[in-house]
């Protein structure tokens, strides 16, 4: 039987495309080309128990606030202190911080207004 494997990509459109792809770099050092960029499991190998979340939210939920876009994307960090020193030097402040039993989250908005989740996942009991 054929079945979905996983999240091959996100795609979006963009008013200005070099401008949000310098943001990305400057911001959260993603180097993307033209084409995009591909993300591979070996970049995420040390945090095991991270991985991609596909889910939907109600058409009212406030947890994209305050971005007004209808989607949003989470990112895994191997440090989150130092990505948010990072998007601090370039001017971009969280818009929420919080920790959960699986990691820590902090949302910062894009150079469009889309909301970015930003996920340190916590090391599994073997990593401690």
């Amino acid at each position: 039987m054929a079945k979905v494997l996983g999240v091959g990509g996100i795609f979006f459109k963009t008013q200005d495309a070099a401008a949000l792809r310098e943001w990305y770099a400057r911001v959260l050092g993603l180097e993307i080309s033209d084409w995009g960029m591909f993300f591979t499991p070996d970049m995420v190998k040390d945090k095991p128990g991270s991985g991609t979340v596909f889910s939907a939210f109600s058409a009212d939920s406030d947890y994209f606030k305050p971005s007004e876009k209808e989607f949003m994307f989470n990112l895994i960090v191997d440090d989150m202190d130092g990505m948010l020193a990072r998007a601090k030097e370039a001017g971009v402040w969280p818009v929420k911080q919080q920790e959960e039993s699986y990691g820590r989250f902090a949302h910062i908005i894009d150079l469009e207004g889309r909301k970015i989740e930003l996920w340190e996942p916590k090391p599994t009991p073997e990593q401690t």
